[in-house]
């Protein structure tokens, strides 16, 4: 080893037990917020028990697991909801003009017949 590299590696040797450290507080403590938000599901699970680090993750699996299962239904669902609102409203539009139409068709035999009559008017 040359005298230029052993500043570094002496450097690094010594700043790598601190970026560990570093590394295991932020794992920690968002194991922790999990933990937190996800609260009333551990206690569901194992209300007595300490939980490790990898139940805790385990346990979040499944949760987010169901939570997107949950989305995917509803999803599904409301896609439904739409069309079936949409089927509707084009159902009511051809209804609508059905009714115009026959409407329509009633004015112009009227206009047609031989009777005299008031002229027809929409107001």
């Amino acid at each position: 080893m040359t005298n230029s590299q052993e500043p570094h590696t002496l450097t690094h040797k010594l700043k790598k037990p601190l970026v560990e450290k570093l590394r295991r507080e932020r794992i920690n403590s968002s194991i922790e917020q999990i933990k937190s938000l996800l609260g009333p599901e551990f206690l569901k699970q194992q209300p007595d028990s300490k939980l490790e680090k990898a139940d805790i993750l385990e346990m979040t699996v499944c949760v987010l697991r169901r939570l997107q299962q949950q989305n995917e239904k509803q999803r599904r669902l409301l896609n439904h909801v739409n069309k079936m609102q949409c089927s509707s409203d084009k159902n009511l539009r051809e209804a609508d003009f059905s009714l115009l139409s026959s409407t329509v068709q009633t004015s112009i035999t009227k206009e047609k017949s031989p009777v005299n009559s008031a002229p027809w008017r929409p107001w």
